[in-house]
């Protein structure tokens, strides 16, 4: 009875304090903690994003970098930046925890910021101004200036490989699995959690690129920087009120121990009798809030990892079930994390070629003059609106119908992010069309000038683009934290955040490739720095061919993909299983 009393009054899944010692429920955790890292997060994105919106209209006006290689280095930059979580990940998991991988991370963030807004500042870290129509004509930057500042991106890109990863786990960490209320809540947590990203990338993408178009560089990376110090301040101030996990080793480590001992016993049966498996009794998982997984029959061969033996005693030649368990877990993910690669590679155009098509339409309302970066705000309004209307309405309505907590499953939400994707590029295929022809019928195809439409002819490919994230992006890193086992949350959320940089990573391949194959044989090419000599119309329609073929991947690696038992159950069902847990602990 006094440890069923201490249950009620103490997180149940295993959190504690910075000293590791448990935690109470009503002094912890919960949406009053996840207060302080929604506030970080806005900042933080308008930082990120202040950055990233505009930074291919500064590397070719002011570095004077063409089209084709200030998109290609900005698609590697944003690659880095979003695949070096993978390493924040293994940090976290495997030595420092999230808290201190994450405190440790936003120091080198800020450092990198401090360099960058330097950088853009001093005049001697930039080439001298030019006007030329053709950017490639104007003096080039030296080596130390470009060094300074891709030396001050990168250092952002280290940074961000330990925040990225860790905010988020650490924000669905104050929620106790074992609390079915608090379960509730964490069903909500990731919708509002890109809530708070979209309130921040709004005021990037419009008042920040309005002051580095109109007002100066300096100003417009100073404030990013003085945003992400208070940031970190707000974090820090909510240290008091939130849950850990300690750190549990290496993901890779375990991971590997398991496909080690399968193909060490390659000769065991498989499918023999589950009583010699190797398994820990259901109390030592409960007692450090863990579930313990059974096994099941998919990916059977790594089930011999677990079959004891007269020969396995050590790490590398047995582990136990819930280990096994767990390897597979990670491995069934992986074709669902292929298959957002492809959309990933989509949203780097609004940052890149969506950006450089503004530049060449009439972005004047009366005497204001809108900054072509500003556009991406229709993205991140589209997305703030549809992720509050999925979370307040649709949900509501799906739930009487499916019996499921979240409305629809969540590869069925990120099936529907993936087809507006294709009507995206569609559209946008057809908009550069247009734009084309008005160029040809008003001359300006080989000077390069102004085109007289207006920029917001391009509003709906980025407001179909914000409803496809909205479906896709959410979903994305919910999945990929729920479907992750509890002892590798980092890892699973560092699979969400690399979508975005190996789709950028794409995007550059894409780009240089294309670019470089329609130049052959005396051809003009697809991709030039005069966009009104380009193709884009061709470059986009090969992109909705493209995703529809990856629709079609993604439909069948999802025919095949089970969902984790504690996840896809219902929210009564789950809460009924841990009653009698606990009523088992009990007894």
């Amino acid at each position: 009875m006094e440890r069923g009393r201490r249950m009620n009054y103490y997180a149940e899944d295993g959190t504690v304090d910075l000293k590791g010692k448990p935690v109470l429920k009503a002094k912890t955790g919960g949406w009053k903690a996840c207060s302080f890292l929604l506030v970080y997060e806005v900042f933080e994105r308008m930082t990120y994003y202040g950055i990233s919106s505009n930074l291919v209209l500064y590397l070719t006006r002011k570095l004077h970098q063409g089209t084709v290689t200030a998109s290609d280095n900005v698609n590697n930059w944003v690659g880095t930046i979003y695949i070096t979580p993978i390493l924040g990940a293994y940090v976290a998991d495997a030595h420092l925890g999230r808290y201190w991988t994450f405190v440790i991370s936003s120091v080198i963030y800020l450092l990198g910021m401090c360099l960058l807004t330097l950088s853009v500042s001093l005049p001697s870290l930039k080439p001298p101004e030019c006007h030329e129509m053709d950017v490639t004509k104007c003096k080039k930057a030296t080596t130390l200036q470009l060094g300074v500042f891709y030396g001050a991106l990168y250092i952002l890109a280290v940074g961000g490989g330990g925040t990225k990863p860790n905010i988020s786990t650490i924000g669905a960490d104050q929620f106790d699995d074992f609390d079915p209320k608090e379960k509730a809540h964490k069903l909500s947590f990731f919708n509002w959690w890109f809530s708070s990203i979209f309130i921040g990338t709004l005021f990037s993408f419009t008042v920040l690129v309005y002051i580095q178009d109109n007002v100066g560089w300096a100003l417009g990376y100073g404030i990013p920087t003085i945003g992400l110090a208070i940031a970190f301040i707000t974090f820090l101030a909510g240290t008091p009120l939130y849950r850990h996990r300690l750190a549990s080793g290496s993901s890779f480590t375990r991971i590997a121990r398991v496909i080690v001992a399968a193909v060490r016993k390659r000769n065991v049966n498989a499918t023999i009798d589950s009583a010699q498996l190797h398994e820990l009794d259901v109390e030592e998982y409960t007692n450090k809030g863990k579930f313990r997984i059974e096994s099941t029959d998919t990916l059977r061969f790594l089930n011999k990892a677990c079959v004891r033996t007269s020969s396995s005693t050590s790490e590398w030649m047995l582990c136990t079930v819930t280990q096994v368990e767990e390897t597979k877990q990670i491995l069934r993910m992986i074709p669902i994390w292929v298959a957002t690669f492809i959309p990933s590679t989509m949203l780097a155009q609004t940052n890149t070629l969506f950006v450089k098509q503004g530049v060449t339409l009439d972005r004047h309302i009366g005497r204001f003059n809108i900054p072509p970066a500003s556009l991406i705000a229709f993205t991140s309004f589209t997305m703030l609106v549809c992720v509050v209307l999925y979370d307040r309405i649709f949900v509501k309505i799906m739930k009487r119908f499916t019996k499921n907590p979240r409305g629809i499953t969540l590869l069925q939400r990120m099936g529907i992010g993936i087809m507006i994707h294709i009507v995206t590029m569609i559209v946008a295929s057809l908009t550069e069309r247009y734009r084309l022809k008005v160029a040809k019928e008003h001359g300006v195809v080989q000077n390069g000038g102004q085109v007289p439409l207006s920029i917001f002819i391009l509003a709906p490919q980025f407001v179909l683009m914000g409803l496809g994230e909205a479906f896709l992006e959410v979903s994305k890193i919910e999945f990929f934290y729920d479907q992750a086992p509890e002892s590798m949350k980092s890892l699973g959320t560092s699979y969400s955040i690399t979508t975005v940089g190996i789709g950028s990573f794409i995007s550059s391949f894409l780009l240089s490739t294309v670019s470089r194959i329609t130049k052959k044989n005396g051809h003009k090419g697809w991709i030039l720095n005069n966009l009104n000599a380009s193709h884009l119309d061709y470059y986009y329609a090969f992109f909705s061919v493209l995703n529809f073929l990856n629709f079609i991947f993604f439909m069948f690696a999802t025919k095949y993909f089970v969902y984790r038992a504690e996840i896809s159950d219902s929210i009564d069902v789950l809460a009924q299983e841990l009653k009698e847990k606990r009523s088992n602990v009990s007894n």
